[in-house]
This record gives C-alpha cells, sequence and structure tokens, in this order.
C-alpha cells in the first residue's frame, strides 16, 4: 500500500511519541524507588499462516449451494449425468482423458516445455525419467533407483559388483526398499482409477476373493527368490532397516509365512524393528492360514510385548491394524476389540475414525440377527458428535459409509440425522469417500427418509441432496415414488 500521509500519519507520529515520553517521564518521578504494579509487555510469537489460510476462512463462511451440481461436472453442460450409472461414467470417462494426458506429456516432454503457470505447478510439468548418467557407479545406482527403474537399477547393482566395486549399505537398503515396494517388477503404467463398485457390507464375504483377483490384476504377489532376497542374501552386513524393508515387502505382496521367518531371523541377530515393521508382522500374523482365533490373538500379544522389550511405541496404525484383523473373527473377538479400544486411549492415542469403522463392523455384520441388540453405535456417536477430524488413516473414508449402513438396518432415523450432521461439522464431509462411497451413504440416508419420515420434509430432502450431492440410483426413485403413493402427493411425481 501507499506510506502513511497527513493527518492520519501525523497522528500514528503523536500517539508514539506521547507513549515514549510519557514513559520516560513516569521513570524520571519514580527513579530510586522500588517500582511496582508496572505490567511486563510480553510479545508474542510470530504465528505462522498458510498459504491457503484466508482462502479457507473465506470458504468456512460459504455454504453448499444446493441448486449447483456437482464441481467435477460443471466444466461442460452437456455432460451433466441424471442418474448414478451416468455420473460414474462421465467420471471414467473424465479421469480417463486426464491419464491421456499426462501420457503424452511424459512421453514427449521436449514438447511441453513452456510453462504458463504462475506460481510454478511442478505436478503439471512433464517428469524426466531417462537418467543422465551413463558410467557404472554408485552416482547411476541411485539416479536410477530415485528414477524407480527396477530393471535397470538391478542391472547397474550386479555390474557393481561384477567390476568388485562395494556398494555401500545405505545404496543396498535404498535398492531393497525401490524392489520391496514394487513386488520386483516394473511399475506399472497403466492408470488404474476404476474403482470396484461394492458396498462395506460385501467387504467380510469377498475378502480372499478379492485378495486373489487383486493380486492376479497387479500382478504384486511375491515371487520366491527373486531379486530382493537375492540380494538381500549377497548383502555382507545388514542391519535392522534392511530386515525391516523385506519384512514389510512380503507382507504388502502377501508372503506372509517368510515375513514371519525373516523377524524371527532378525530377533535370532538381535536386532530391533520399527513400529511399521511390527504393524506389518501383526497383520502377517493373522493371515497365515490353519489357525484358530486364540491361537494368533495369542501371536498378537506377544509381538505387543516384544514392542515393550525393544522399546518401541505403539501409533494408531498398529491398534487399527489389530481391529481390522480382528474383523475376521466376528462375534469371538469382539471383547478383545474392545478392551483395546479402551488400552488405545489409556496411552494417551486418539482413535480415528477408521478405528470406529472397524468397530462399527465387527459389532454390525450384514444378516446377523444380533445386530439389534448391539447399542455400541449409540456409544460411539455421542463420543464423535460435534468433533472435527483430520486424515490418519487409509480407512477414514469409510466410516461414514458403515455408520450410515448400521442406520438403515435399524430404522434409526434419528440417529441417520446425527451421523449427518456430524459429516456437516467442519470439513468432515471430505471423509465421505469415493463417488461411489458418497452415493452409496446418501442412497441410504434418502432411503431411510422416503421410509420414515413426513413426505413435505422427504421433499426438502430431495431438493437439498439431489443432484447437488448425489445422483439418485432406480431403487432409490421407486423408495420416493411409494412415499408419494402412500401420503397421496402423485401430483408431485411432474416436478420430481
Amino acid at each position: 500500500g501507499q506510506p502513511l500521509t497527513g493527518r492520519r500519519a501525523g497522528l500514528c507520529e503523536q500517539a508514539r511519541s506521547c507513549r515514549f515520553y510519557s514513559g520516560s517521564a513516569t521513570l524520571s518521578k519514580v527513579e530510586g524507588t522500588d517500582i511496582t504494579g508496572i505490567e511486563e509487555v510480553v510479545i508474542p510469537k510470530k504465528k505462522t499462516w498458510d498459504k491457503v489460510a484466508v482462502l479457507q476462512a473465506l470458504a468456512s463462511t460459504v455454504n453448499r449451494d444446493t441448486t449447483a451440481m456437482p464441481y467435477a461436472f460443471q466444466d461442460d453442460p452437456y455432460l451433466i449425468p441424471t442418474s448414478a450409472l451416468e455420473s460414474h461414467s462421465f467420471l471414467l470417462a473424465k479421469k480417463s482423458g486426464e491419464n491421456a494426458a499426462k501420457f503424452i506429456v511424459n512421453s514427449y516432454p521436449k514438447y511441453f516445455q513452456k510453462d504458463i503457470a504462475e506460481p510454478h505447478i511442478p505436478c503439471l510439468m512433464p517428469e524426466y525419467l531417462e537418467p543422465q548418467i551413463e558410467d557404472i557407479s554408485e552416482a547411476a545406482l541411485k539416479e536410477r533407483i530415485k528414477l524407480r527403474k527396477v530393471k535397470t537399477s538391478v542391472d547397474m547393482f550386479d555390474q557393481l559388483l561384477q567390476a568388485g566395486t562395494t556398494v555401500s549399505l545405505e545404496t543396498t537398503n535404498s535398492l531393497l526398499d525401490l524392489l520391496c515396494y514394487y513386488g520386483d517388477q516394473e511399475p506399472s503404467t497403466d492408470y488404474h482409477f476404476q474403482q470396484t463398485e461394492q458396498s462395506e457390507e460385501l467387504e467380510e464375504e469377498n475378502n480372499n476373493k478379492s485378495r486373489r483377483q487383486a493380486g492376479h490384476q497387479f500382478g504384486v504377489t511375491w515371487r520366491a527368490k527373486n531379486n530382493a532376497e537375492r540380494i538381500f542374501s549377497l548383502m555382507p552386513e545388514k542391519n535392522a532397516y534392511s530386515y525391516c524393508t523385506m519384512i514389510r515387502g512380503m507382507v504388502k505382496h502377501r508372503a506372509y509365512e517368510q515375513a514371519l521367518n525373516l523377524y524371527t531371523e532378525l530377533l535370532n541377530n538381535r536386532l530391533h524393528a520399527d513400529v511399521y515393521t511390527f504393524n506389518a508382522v501383526i497383520e502377517a500374523t493373522v493371515f497365515v492360514i490353519n489357525e484358530k482365533f486364540e491361537a494368533k490373538w495369542s501371536d498378537i500379544l506377544e509381538l505387543l510385548r516384544h514392542m515393550v522389550a525393544q522399546n518401541v511405541k505403539p501409533n494408531l496404525q498398529t491398534f487399527n491394524t489389530i481391529l481390522k484383523c480382528l474383523r475376521r473373527f466376528h462375534v469371538i473377538a469382539r471383547l478383545p476389540a474392545l478392551q483395546l479400544l479402551r488400552e488405545m486411549k489409556a496411552i494417551g492415542i486418539e482413535p480415528s475414525l477408521a478405528t470406529y469403522h472397524h468397530i462399527i463392523q465387527l459389532f454390525y455384520q450384514p444378516g446377523n440377527p444380533s445386530n439389534r441388540s448391539s447399542f455400541i453405535i449409540y456409544d460411539i456417536m455421542n463420543e464423535l458428535m460435534g468433533k472435527r477430524f483430520s486424515a490418519k488413516d487409509p480407512d477414514d473414508d469409510k466410516f461414514f459409509q458403515s455408520a450410515m449402513s448400521v442406520c438403515s438396518s435399524l430404522r434409526d432415523l434419528e440417529l441417520a440425522y446425527q451421523i449427518h450432521d456430524l459429516l456437516n461439522t467442519g470439513d468432515n464431509r471430505k471423509f465421505i469417500g469415493l463417488d461411489h462411497q458418497r452415493n452409496f451413504y446418501y442412497s441410504k440416508f434418502f432411503d431411510l427418509i422416503c421410509l420414515m419420515e413426513q413426505i413435505d420434509v422427504t421433499l426438502k430432502w430431495y431438493e437439498d441432496l439431489i443432484p447437488s450431492v448425489c445422483f439418485p440410483h432406480s431403487q432409490t426413485l421407486i423408495h420416493l415414488l411409494q412415499a408419494l403413493d402412500v401420503a397421496n402427493r402423485l401430483e408431485m411425481i411432474p416436478q420430481i
């Protein structure tokens, strides 16, 4: 802005001078005497604001426009969907176009050198994936690891060994990181963006089948005697990081028994695992076949005792991993799950939305007649009401979906309103999930309203939710028509 001039500047200068001389005069009067009652001036620490703090503050003052289409469809009015199926198809088409553009930009980076964005946006610029160092050296190996070139990194490592060059432990561990993360295969250039449209109700039933399909589709199953195992065996020196990397890679790619054997080897070598490795070993313990619940629960408790002995503090993911694993044992795992939740709070770990999602899935299983006898969903909502959440776990976006599913099965409209109020608290709506999860949530919510609410209130909810946040399935429209028929308001059909 412009410098202060005229009357405004003069007033400021007078104020500063008056304050200065007033203080000096006071000191001169009390010189040689005890000074008491003078308030100490404490200068507050400088507060650093986020770059978008002002935009976030402005956005918090604006409510959702119930008359507008979802933001993803506002670019082209001719592609505004009218149903959930069209919404899904249009989103896939838009994502396909983005991925095609990204593929072209990365395939021909020399044609996309002009940067017109201000400020610079790195993710919009082409990625340079070709190595620049041609000679056989450890620096060239580091470059290829950084570029995620799996095969060329392994070839460079083998050439260094053949030349008699010793590769440092740090670089070898970085190579193991690359191999274990991608399962000793090149990163896929395909963009897998299509989501499976199945509700959480089918998660337990299709768990084993989906794992087999995922392994077949993405090719991430751990192969015996792969390059990661070969390089690990060739290492003249191994530290705890080397073992932890291998264990996490094996668990990620479903080599559970090999991971447990390697963890035993780590203990025999008097090395300590980190908390992330313990989380992986806990998951591997549960997925080992041919063991009953009591044996697996005993193994989990033994691993927790190992953490105490090695002075490793469990984190949120540790407890969420155990809860997610306990869901496989249904009713008999409910008591241990509640004990685990109390232990979390006792050691000062705040449960995330994913924590309560796992609890809900454990106590409310599809088709189980004992669902109505459980009141834990009400205890959870009493604890969560009014809270604002931040992302802490990949499964946080499943809570609202599973909670609304329970409301639908219990036919509890008041509880559904509480869950919806929690969703609209602060930025909690960000945890609604992907397109199919959002449609599942709102379909369950609106179906319950059609079934149990008065018709005028139902129509107000219809105007508020559709199409600004979701697009109705055919079954949702059938429920709405049935509600109109029961209320003898069929003349409203043309407006719908």
